[in-house]
């Protein structure tokens, strides 16, 4: 323990939990039947590209037998049975214990634990890992070195160092059950803390929901499910829609379960952004809880990583914002991302170069991957599921009103830019459905990532300009123009002009430019989708393609900067007479890149969540006319970006205070909340 203290407790850090709904998918983030095949060190394969190439490959690769757990083996919430002779390991992301993260971001410097087991002949092996991956066996105990108590069970502890772990590594245990059956009835890992520090700090959860009635009511009766009875404090729910989750068939029993702690705030549509504030907003004025949690309304909560997160922050070296990870809700083993950070240079956020999204435990899992050993340090959590220290929020303010898109990473920035640093800590996760099937530069959203990009690089950006923000921005416009996006590009500009007029009329523009930016894009045939495919005219060309090449070949580099350098030019000229009444291919979400689609005069061109298409058509009147635009805003923000970000920087106090949102918050805050 690092933190001196006169009395001491023992407090919990994490138990072994199991998953009850029987679905198979989960079963190995939580338990793990396959034996270990760790891939190769990216120092023994060398630097070349082909060796990273041949690296990444081998990384990706499933290493699963198809040897898993039966469900009818979880005996309950904590509880699962071992048949004889079989080996189990709960190297697994909800149960290995991430010793780096407690070493690095805690005052706790030892754990201990305790394995309950019932039945003879067991073995319990704790194993650490490295922040290469390497696996190390620690210590290993069996029930027959431990006499059973009473009640027939078997307790082993183990007392653990977390010196080791500067750089990355978990402690995990496996069981082999021997010559019967064995039940591993619970495991726990718990600390000595200062005894100011043994009690659990409490939370409220601020959830913002629109139209999404079931999803959010299943979240509710999640929350008030019993498991974060020693945590919870109020859970607000901030209705901005109109298919209301109070009228939904599964409120009554999400409203009984959670009681008085329950309250719904009803308000206009402000995003999420306007939605969280207004969470924060209330959690802050109220001032009973120790944290805010944002939450999304269409997540399924594991609720032992809720507590962890309360317990992780409890026990940190300062205040802490600890977020957790996101996995699939419609494929559940699999990761979006490890952790997040925004990339400096061209101010965009991403993974680690070193970290792989989308990663499937259910292929390749915890014990066999060694990038996922190496402790993943991060600039922001997404607020699908993170949790803000009430001090935080006095200090730095509320979320900027950015409607939707930068606010959490934004926040993330300011925070650590105020000392106090985010933690996306593994073992607190919710499943999520994935955006990763939209392509959400491209519609309404486009205005709100351009737009709060560039607010967030004005206030946080150490670059002069941005650094390669103005650059990449240019070079986004310009291929949206070749792929005939012109509504894409007049929103992007727009953001800009926004981000132009200055700080202050952010607030004043939250509730309506989501309908002013809807109503604009009507008028643009890209932006109208057909769900009937005989909506739009049938295919013809007036040239069949060169040499038969079908639009779903992949080009060469070569070939795609022969494009870049001809594509802009070829836009100004006319287009071919027959692509005005006919599209002249069909082209696939997939298959929708700019080199590709730069070289029709029309197309249609499907959407990625597959429901429907539209029509791009070339017109060089409008190119040449966004081309001069987007050419002279950002020219003109080469020239005034420090006058700006200085306005930015001088405003970020005030439009993020409690009394500027409040202020926004008027007109509904004098309606009843229930």
């Amino acid at each position: 323990m690092s933190e001196q203290s006169s009395t001491t407790a023992r407090r919990l850090l994490q138990r072994q939990i199991l998953p009850l709904d029987g679905d198979v998918d989960v079963l190995p983030l939580y338990l793990d039947a396959e034996e270990a095949n760790l891939d190769e060190d990216k120092y023994v394969v060398g630097g070349s590209r082909a060796a990273k190439e041949l690296n990444n490959a081998s990384i990706r690769q499933k290493t699963s037998t198809g040897r898993g757990v039966r469900p009818d083996q979880v005996r309950s919430r904590t509880a699962v049975l071992i048949p004889s002779g079989e080996k189990l390991s709960f190297g697994t992301y909800f149960n290995a214990f991430p010793a780096s993260y407690w070493r690095r971001w805690s005052i706790v410097d030892a754990v201990r634990l305790t394995v309950t087991l019932r039945g003879e002949g067991a073995t319990v092996i704790v194993t650490k890992s490295m922040a290469n991956g390497r696996q190390q066996k620690v210590e290993a105990a069996s029930t027959d070195d431990v006499a059973a108590g009473p009640d027939g069970l078997h307790v082993l502890t183990f007392d653990l160092s977390l010196a080791p772990f500067v750089d990355g590594g978990w402690y995990w245990y496996d069981v082999v059950a021997g010559h019967g059956d064995v039940v591993v009835e619970s495991a726990e890992w718990s600390a000595e803390v200062p005894a100011e520090r043994a009690r659990p700090g409490t939370l409220d959860i601020a959830i913002t929901t629109m139209n999404r009635p079931d999803f959010c009511a299943d979240l509710l009766a999640q929350l008030g499910g019993g498991e974060l009875d020693d945590v919870l404090d109020t859970v607000f729910v901030m209705e901005q829609g109109t298919n209301k989750v109070a009228d939904g068939p599964g409120f009554a029993a999400a409203e009984k379960a959670l009681g008085e702690r329950l309250r719904l705030i009803e308000q206009g549509n402000l995003g999420g952004s306007g939605g969280y504030a207004r969470g924060q907003l209330e959690s802050l004025r109220k001032g009973t809880a120790t944290y805010t949690m944002m939450m999304d309304d269409d997540v399924v909560a594991e609720p032992d990583g809720i507590v962890r997160a309360v317990t992780f922050a409890d026990l940190a070296r300062r205040p802490t914002i600890v977020g957790g990870h996101m996995f699939s809700l419609f494929s559940r083993s699999r990761l979006h991302s490890f952790g997040e950070i925004i990339q400096p240079y061209r101010f965009w956020w991403m993974s680690p170069k070193d970290a792989y999204n989308d990663w499937d435990f259910g292929a390749r899992n915890l014990r066999s991957a060694r990038w996922l050993h190496k402790r993943q340090d991060v600039d922001f959590n997404g607020w699908f599921m993170c949790l803000v220290p009430r001090r935080v929020i006095d200090e730095i303010g509320l979320s900027l009103p950015l409607f939707i898109k930068w606010d959490d990473s934004e926040y993330g920035l300011r925070a650590r830019a105020a000392g106090y640093p985010t933690v996306t800590f593994p073992g607190a996760a919710v499943w999520h459905v994935p955006w990763t099937d939209k392509n959400d530069s491209l519609d309404w959203q486009a205005y709100f990532h351009q737009r709060n990009r560039y607010i967030a690089a004005l206030l946080h950006s150490g670059y002069p300009r941005g650094g390669g923000l103005l650059k990449e921005s240019l070079a986004h416009d310009l291929a949206h123009l070749v792929s005939m996006q012109y509504s894409t590009v007049e929103l992007r500009l727009q953001a800009l002009e926004d981000v132009l007029a200055g700080p202050q009329g952010l607030h004043a523009m939250l509730p309506t430019r989501l309908a002013e930016v809807n109503a604009f894009r009507r008028g643009f045939t890209d932006a109208q989708l057909h769900r009937d495919p005989d909506a739009l005219p049938p295919v013809r060309r007036e040239k069949p393609p060169r040499k038969g090449r079908d639009s779903s070949e992949v080009p060469g580099r070569l070939a795609k900067m022969v494009t870049a350098g001809l594509a802009p030019v070829r836009h100004l000229k006319n287009p071919r007479a027959l692509s005005r009444e006919f599209p002249e291919a069909e082209v696939r979400a997939m298959d929708a890149k700019w080199y590709r689609l730069a070289t029709y005069d029309s197309a249609v061109v499907s959407m990625n969540d597959g429901t429907s298409a539209a029509l791009y058509r070339r017109d060089p009147e409008k190119y040449r006319e966004l081309v001069r635009r987007t050419i002279a805003l950002h020219a003109r923000y080469r020239r005034e970006w420090s006058e700006l970000a200085g306005a930015y920087r001088a405003a970020l106090g005030d439009i993020t205070s409690p009394e500027v949102w409040e202020q926004t918050f008027a007109p509904w805050t004098d309606e009843d909340a229930r």
